[in-house]
């Protein structure tokens, strides 16, 4: 007996024992989220660089002066 087929008898074996309704991730699946959490971790890091770059003043209303409250209209 070759051992290919030893192996394609020996696997169904052994997938018997294995319940057909349980699914579960993995490793690959473990991987897979912990690249995406370092991928989002990164991201995040980047954009709180690139926020702290930015100088933005607000325009002050017209009428007003800076410093001062707009005034209030009755």
């Amino acid at each position: 007996m070759s051992a290919h087929q030893a192996l394609t008898h020996l696997v169904p074996l052994a997938a018997k024992e294995l319940d057909e309704n349980k699914v579960t991730p993995g490793v690959l699946g473990f991987i897979v989220f912990a690249v995406m959490a370092l991928a989002v971790w990164a991201l995040m890091k980047s954009m709180n660089r690139h926020m702290n770059r930015v100088n933005f003043e607000e325009t002050p209303a017209r009428g007003t002066t800076p410093g001062k409250a707009p005034a209030a209209q009755e």
